[in-house]
């Protein structure tokens, strides 16, 4: 008898990847980048404990595609970093995994050559690359925890992670959470539930047992202490902001009757500025207004930004693409950006 076919039926290949202590050891973490994460990681805990008031801006571009723009524009933030060092913390935004609604690029991990290729084990070596390049600037990096594989790859050179509004109620990335090394945003569902955040939180603080690999790339049973430094992203839903200082209060009861922290990111795109970038320097002013005026639970703001405004489409032709412009979500533009901080700060300076 001839048995039937059972497994990997849609399945046409399987391409081999470098382990994680391959990467490690082909592209080791240096002492320079070493101390950037360890003093991003403890400024942004410190930050969450309230032994910092600084507010912490995760800012930079909606997704990496080109590391010469990206590493121009990670030159620049840890210029500005400097002028507004005293008010704000500043964490580039290292974005290399993009959720698609149905179709199109997936990220620079996924498709770093930009042609349908997908030579995943090339784009995690350029994805290390780059993060180790940002962080011998000294700017400490975060980035969004989509695939539950790559934080093995890529975890010791971030220093806060953001789990978006389709993947915050999943499972997996609550338990992969709990074992994160940084602090950890949980944005509220799409449709602006708060309580999926919270529930996240909840659950990533919790000792977990769940499947994964090591870093020599062996399927294992991974167990976890917990992440006690998850937090709530405001990024609005259903079409809706939702940073008001309305929404805001509502956001710390919730988070009062579930016995967490008040600590709460708002971030200034997605449908907080109805997915118009132009919008994002004036929820971030009423922001600042709040905390100015004496909020005391808005502790970060997260920001879309490149060199050049908004987005484009990615060409047949790569040599057709603008440089330092977004492939993904439209973004503002650097001097938008360095306008925007800058009257942060100044208001900054006079919280009580």
């Amino acid at each position: 008898m001839i048995a039937p076919d059972l497994e990997n039926i849609n399945v046409t290949s399987f391409a081999a990847m470098p382990t994680p202590a391959d990467l490690h050891a082909k592209l080791p973490l240096t002492d320079a980048a070493s101390a950037t994460v360890t003093k991003g990681r403890e400024d942004l805990r410190n930050i969450l404990d309230r032994k910092d008031q600084r507010l912490f801006v995760v800012v930079g571009p909606c997704s990496i595609h080109d590391p010469v723009a990206g590493l121009d524009y990670a030159r620049r933030l840890k210029a500005l970093q400097e002028e507004v060092k005293d008010t704000m913390l500043l964490v580039m935004r290292v974005y290399f995994e993009k959720p698609r609604t149905t179709t199109g690029w997936k990220g620079y991990i996924n498709d770093p050559f930009m042609d349908d290729s997908f030579r995943v084990d090339v784009g995690m070596e350029k994805a290390r690359q780059f993060l180790l390049d940002v962080c011998e600037l000294g700017l400490p990096t975060a980035t969004e925890a989509l695939d539950p594989i790559s934080p093995q790859y890529l975890g010791d050179l971030i220093a806060w992670t953001a789990i978006g509004a389709r993947t915050t109620e999943s499972q997996t990335h609550r338990e992969m959470s709990s074992g994160l090394s940084t602090p950890v945003g949980f944005k509220n569902g799409t449709d602006g539930d708060i309580s999926i955040a919270i529930n996240a939180i909840l659950s990533a603080a919790n000792p977990h047992a769940f499947l994964g690999i090591n870093g020599q790339g062996n399927v294992s049973v991974v167990r976890t202490r917990g992440n006690a430094y998850g937090h709530v992203v405001l990024r609005g839903g259903d079409g809706r902001p939702n940073y008001d200082s309305v929404s805001v209060t509502i956001a710390e009861q919730s988070l009062a009757k579930a016995r967490l922290p008040a600590n709460i990111v708002v971030d200034c795109s997605h449908a907080n500025s109805y997915k118009k970038p132009e919008l994002q320097p004036l929820v971030m002013t009423d922001v600042i207004n709040q905390i100015v005026h004496g909020n005391k639970s808005l502790v970060g703001v997260m920001v879309e930004s490149n060199i050049e405004a908004g987005n484009q489409k990615i060409p047949a032709d790569l040599s057709e693409l603008k440089y330092g412009c977004s492939v993904t979500d439209a973004c503002i533009d650097w001097d938008t950006t360095v306008t925007m901080l800058r009257a942060a700060d100044a208001e900054l300076r006079r919280r009580p």
